[in-house]
């Protein structure tokens, strides 16, 4: 792969196709975890991590792993480094395990290192999937970075667990609130949708192909349009 073509792909995640606010994937432990910058940085440098690794793993076993069982491998390998990231948290971070709880777990079933195993490191190198892994996680992390500050400066008046005093009086109670997150995610959607100029993924067409159902699917279309 070309120099520019690699640092095409670590970009990407970052802000063309941002996994958070572009792609619109990791909603879950987005408005979960965004509360406290803390706990938002731990979880996207956790997904970062696993997803590194599993793009890694996937991609040097994606001519040895059979095509029907595909998904179930990629949950088994995703699963299994999400397990080593929870202990080495569980054991060196204990304030963070306890922070994430049940998230951290979750990782496993994330949809954006589930969708990069079947979308990138199953049909590309060990290097680019590696790169990808690192600019969905960075793009991750920093959404998740942004919104978390936003939410506890505004609504709790402080930053990363440090109060701070002249924002008291002023804090936005609402903003650490679930109602409160989903707007401040709507805004920074928005934002970036004017930042990119609505140029996202998204609006490119869809196909069927490489679909195991699109035969099943087609046929029962032909049959819905004949009767």
């Amino acid at each position: 792969m070309k120099e520019k073509s690699s640092l095409s792909v670590l970009l990407n995640g970052i802000i063309k196709e941002n996994p958070v606010l572009v792609l619109i994937l990791g909603t879950c432990p987005t408005l979960a975890t965004t509360t406290t910058v803390d706990g938002a940085f731990g979880m996207g440098i956790a997904a970062l991590v696993v997803l590194v690794c599993s793009n890694v793993f996937i991609s040097l076993l994606r001519k040895v792993i059979p095509e029907t069982m595909r998904i179930p491998c990629y949950i088994v390998i995703i699963a299994g480094f999400v397990t080593m990231v929870k202990m080495m948290i569980q054991a060196f971070l204990p304030s963070l395990y306890e922070a994430l709880g049940v998230y951290l777990d979750l990782i496993t079933v994330n949809c954006i290192i589930l969708g990069r195993a079947e979308m990138f490191a199953n049909k590309n190198a060990v290097v680019a999937s590696a790169l990808d892994g690192v600019g969905m996680g960075l793009g991750f992390t920093l959404s998740l970075t942004v919104m978390s500050t936003i939410r506890e400066v505004f609504g709790a008046a402080s930053f990363a667990g440090i109060a701070i005093p002249f924002m008291q009086d002023y804090k936005i109670e609402f903003l650490t609130k679930a109602p409160g997150g989903l707007l401040v995610y709507g805004l920074l959607i928005a934002l970036i949708y004017v930042v990119t100029q609505g140029k996202a993924p998204l609006k490119k067409s869809f196909s069927c192909e490489g679909c195991p159902n699109a035969e099943f699917c087609n046929s029962q279309n032909c049959d819905m349009k004949g009767a």
